[in-house]
C-alpha cells in the first residue's frame, strides 16, 4: 500500500524532529562549518619574484591547508603525528667519520643508485636533512623527507647529532642550536665525496636552527644551494618560556627532557669528565638542561647567553642562499610572536610561510593522517624546484653572479 505525500512528509518530519537526530545533525553542522573556517590559505611572506617562482613550482602553497576534522589545534595535531604517522620503509647504509676534535658523527646514506633521473653518482643531487632535538634518521618526518626525496631522483644523507645516531661518544662533547661545526664537518665531506652534485640544506626544528646559524654563518661559502625548515625555533628564549606553560610541559617538555637525560646517561662514563651527570639527571625541563649541560659544555656564561646565540631569527639577512621556512601558528615550541615576519619582508632570498594550524612538526590532513601531509608535500615540491630550476630561483632571490661563481667554486673543492 502507498503512502501519501502528507503520510510521506509527517513520517519524515518524525524522523527529523527527534532529540537525538536533532543532535547529530546539528554537531556535523558545527564541525563542518568549524573545520570550514579551519581551511585557509597559507601566508606567503617574502619578495614578490621568490613568491613567483614559488606559487609557480611549488603549487601547494597556494593551496588551502585542511587540518584534520578532529585534530585541528597545535597541542593535539602534534600529539596524533608523534603516535599515529606512518614510517615508510627505508634502507639506509651508515658511515662514520671523524671530526678535528677526534670525535665521530653517524651518516645515514640512500645513494638511490636506481634513480632514472639521475643515473650517475657524482651528478646526483644530494638533500642533507637535519633532525630535532632528540631525533635521529628513524624518526617518521625524517623517513617521509627521504622518501619524497628518493621518488624524485635524488640521494639523501641523513646528519645524526653526536650520541644519538646509535654510535659512541669518542669525546665529551655533543651539540647544541648554536654550534654548526659538526655541519660544515659533514658538509665537507658530502662536498668532498661529490663535488658536481648540488646539496640542499633541510633542518628540522633544532636542527633548522642549527642548519639557518650555519648559513648565516658560511654566507656565500656553505656549499648549499638551498636550505628549507620545518618549524624552526626562532627565539630560543620565548620557545623555553613557551615549553613551560603546564600543559606544555606535561605534554612536551618533560618528554623532552627525559629523551635528553636518557642520552647523557648514555654516555656517563665519557661525560662525567666535564660535567656533574648526577645534577644535570635531576633536570626537569629542557631550559634546566640546557643551564646544567648545554651552555656548560658550550662555553657559555649562562642559558640565557646561549639562547640568545642560538637564536636565528636576527641572523637571517646574513645568509645568501634561498630559503623556504614553514611554520604553524599554533605550534607550542615556537610561538607565533617570535616569527621574524618584518626581517623576511626585507630579504630577498628568505620565504616565510605560515599556516594557521599545524603544531610542530604536524601539519596532519585528512580523517586519518597516517600517510603523507601537507609538510611533505611542500618539502617534495620545493627540493624539485630547487634542483630542477636553479637559475630561475637564484634570478628569483637576486643572488649575485660573483655569488652565483663562488657557489660554484665550493662544489669543485
Amino acid at each position: 500500500m502507498y503512502l501519501t505525500n502528507v503520510e510521506l512528509w509527517r513520517t519524515y518530519w518524525e524522523c527529523v524532529s527527534r532529540p537525538y537526530t536533532v543532535f547529530i545533525c546539528s554537531l556535523t553542522a558545527a564541525l563542518y562549518y568549524l573545520w570550514g573556517r579551519k581551511c585557509q590559505i597559507p601566508v606567503l611572506i617574502c619578495s614578490e619574484a621568490f613568491s613567483a617562482f614559488l606559487y609557480k613550482h611549488c603549487p601547494v602553497v597556494s593551496e588551502r591547508f585542511c587540518p584534520t576534522p578532529w585534530c585541528w589545534g597545535g597541542r593535539l595535531q602534534t600529539l596524533v603525528c608523534a603516535l599515529l604517522k606512518s614510517k615508510p620503509t627505508v634502507f639506509y647504509r651508515n658511515e662514520l667519520i671523524r671530526t678535528v676534535d677526534g670525535g665521530q658523527i653517524s651518516l645515514d646514506w640512500v645513494d638511490n643508485h636506481t634513480s632514472r633521473t639521475y643515473p650517475e653518482a657524482k651528478t646526483r643531487p644530494t638533500v642533507l636533512i637535519l633532525p630535532g632535538l632528540t631525533g635521529n634518521s628513524q624518526q617518521a618526518y625524517v623517513l617521509h623527507a627521504v622518501s619524497q626525496a628518493t621518488r624524485r631522483g635524488y640521494r639523501s644523507v641523513v646528519f645524526n647529532n653526536r650520541g644519538v645516531g646509535g654510535e659512541e661518544l669518542l669525546t665529551p662533547v655533543t651539540y647544541c642550536a648554536a654550534n654548526t661545526s659538526d655541519l660544515e664537518r659533514v658538509v665537507q665531506h658530502v662536498k668532498g665525496l661529490y663535488p658536481q652534485a648540488p646539496v640542499l640544506g633541510a633542518g628540522v626544528s633544532l636542527g633548522g636552527m642549527i642548519l639557518l646559524n650555519y648559513l648565516a654563518r658560511k654566507r656565500t661559502e656553505s656549499g648549499m644551494v638551498a636550505g628549507i625548515t620545518i618549524s624552526v625555533a626562532w627565539d630560543a628564549l620565548r620557545s623555553s618560556d613557551s615549553m613551560e606553560e603546564p600543559l606544555n610541559w606535561l605534554l612536551f617538555n618533560k618528554h623532552l627532557t627525559n629523551g635528553l637525560r636518557q642520552k647523557v646517561s648514555r654516555h656517563r662514563k665519557i661525560l662525567e669528565k666535564v660535567v656533574d651527570v648526577d645534577y644535570v639527571l635531576k633536570a626537569r625541563t629542557i631550559r634546566e638542561f640546557d643551564e646544567r649541560f648545554t651552555s656548560h659544555l658550550f662555553g657559555y656564561k649562562t642559558c640565557v647567553d646561549y639562547y640568545r646565540d642560538a637564536s636565528p631569527a636576527k641572523k637571517l639577512p646574513n645568509t645568501s642562499v634561498p630559503i623556504l621556512c614553514l611554520n604553524a601558528a599554533d605550534d607550542p615550541f615556537s610561538p607565533q610572536s617570535a616569527f621574524p615576519v618584518a626581517i623576511v619582508q626585507a630579504l630577498p632570498n628568505v620565504a616565510l610561510l605560515l599556516t594557521d594550524h599545524g603544531g610542530h612538526i604536524a601539519f596532519l590532513q585528512g580523517l586519518f593522517p597516517r600517510g603523507e601531509s601537507y609538510m611533505e608535500r611542500l618539502f617534495g615540491q620545493f627540493v624539485q624546484a630547487v634542483f630542477e630550476h636553479p637559475g630561475d630561483i637564484k634570478r628569483a632571490c637576486r643572488i649575485k653572479k660573483d655569488e652565483l661563481s663562488q657557489h660554484q667554486h665550493d662544489s669543485k673543492q
